[in-house]
């Protein structure tokens, strides 16, 4: 059957914001066990094809704009944006000399993310309907806890989640190794006896350092140890999860940008919770995700992104939860529209809205802009620098 040329890709624009973390109060950056920020990058890009626009988005530094608009639309324009699995893999090809993980691949990953929304939209379904409507909520877990958080800051924060219905919180960990147990403890403290402790090391620890801390957190009630070490140590993460205190479970996968990354972390016995995040695999390679964790059966954890990993969680099967990660929180619900409501602890997708529903607040994002292009098939180009300066 012939594709319906209404449903041939025309036109793109993509926006690179940087949204410093004063713009949440703080006056001071964040931190954890491996790095300090003090502004997160948001590439935005959006997808035409007939009457319909998808959006896509990736927290990235702006220089993946350059990837977007050199590489990756000359290759899939004028594709039909229904063929999400051809775009996904013509825009892997298309970076071969470039290197697909790191940056390349968030790039990826956020035109990916605005072709599925489009595809679902152009069938006139939520995208949670468009991935398969396996479930109409997916819990969530809230996150932040940041290493440079003072004590009265850190019991504030994850208290106040689990006094809002959060069944598990998460703190970072991995800055000083030596405090780290107090300030687990104090988290337990600030979260009672029933909610779920998860911490996250970022990569700080040494092997044996990770397994002694692991000991003292188990005291403490910690059911999850993320990345323990880095994630570039399979051997250690496969040591480590073989020795873990019960009932800790080894979690980590939020850097596998590949299909083979993922398969890697499984064959090598690397987690008890694989991750997964469509801002860094796409959606196409976070479904791939869910296939490989469910055949080799372990669950699927999605990192960061909740506005968006609401949808893909829910319409996929084998996904236990959704990082409400702070940072990414703050910025979905003031630079978008249609962001997905958190009830009971549990996000829902609005499954009568046309794919991810969600939208951009452009008089919002646009003071935080600091580039932008826009291309279509017709030969049209427009290039613009950004709302204000760095």
């Amino acid at each position: 059957m012939a594709s319906d040329p209404d449903a041939r890709l025309r036109a793109i624009t993509v926006d690179a914001f940087v949204i410093p973390t004063a713009f949440g109060g703080r006056e001071r950056p964040e931190s954890d066990g491996t790095l300090a920020w003090s502004d997160t990058g948001l590439i935005v890009v959006r997808l035409t094809a007939g009457r319909e626009t998808g959006m896509g988005f990736t927290h990235a530094p702006s220089a993946a704009l350059s990837i977007v608009r050199d590489l990756l639309w000359p290759a899939i324009d004028g594709m039909d944006a229904r063929d999400t699995e051809r775009i996904f893999w013509t825009m892997a090809r298309a970076v071969r000399n470039a290197g697909w993980r790191g940056l390349c691949a968030a790039a990826i990953s956020a035109v990916d993310i605005a072709a599925h929304d489009l595809a679902a939209r152009l069938a006139g379904v939520s995208l949670v309907q468009h991935l398969g409507g396996a479930h109409d909520t997916v819990p969530a877990y809230g996150s932040g806890g940041f290493t440079d958080y003072t004590d009265e800051e850190l019991a504030e924060q994850l208290g106040s989640w689990a006094e809002h219905g959060l069944r598990a919180v998460k703190l970072k960990v991995g800055s000083d190794a030596g405090d780290d147990p107090r300030r687990v403890a104090l988290a337990r403290e600030a979260v009672g006896p029933e909610v779920e402790l998860f911490v996250d090391a970022n990569g700080a620890y040494q092997r044996k350092q990770a397994l002694h801390l692991a000991s003292e957190f188990a005291d403490l009630g910690v059911t999850w140890f993320e990345e323990p070490v880095s994630s570039d140590d399979r051997a250690g993460l496969r040591l480590l999860r073989d020795r873990m205190p019960a009932p800790i479970r080894v979690a980590a996968g939020e850097y596998a940008y590949t299909p083979a990354d993922f398969r890697d972390l499984l064959t090598g016995g690397c987690v008890d919770v694989l991750q997964a995040d469509a801002t860094r695999c796409g959606i196409t390679g976070f479904r791939d995700a869910a296939a490989l964790a469910r055949a080799f059966g372990i669950p699927l954890s999605a990192h960061t992104a909740p506005a968006l990993h609401a949808s893909v969680a829910t319409g996929l099967d084998g996904v236990v939860n959704v990082e409400y990660f702070h940072d990414h929180a703050r910025i979905s619900g003031a630079f978008f529209d249609g962001v997905p409501a958190l009830r009971g602890g549990a996000l829902v997708p609005d499954r009568s809205a046309p794919g991810h529903g969600l939208t951009l607040k452009e008089a919002d994002a646009r003071p935080y802009r600091v580039a932008a292009f826009t291309r279509a098939t017709d030969g049209a180009a427009e290039e613009e620098g950004g709302g204000r300066s760095r």
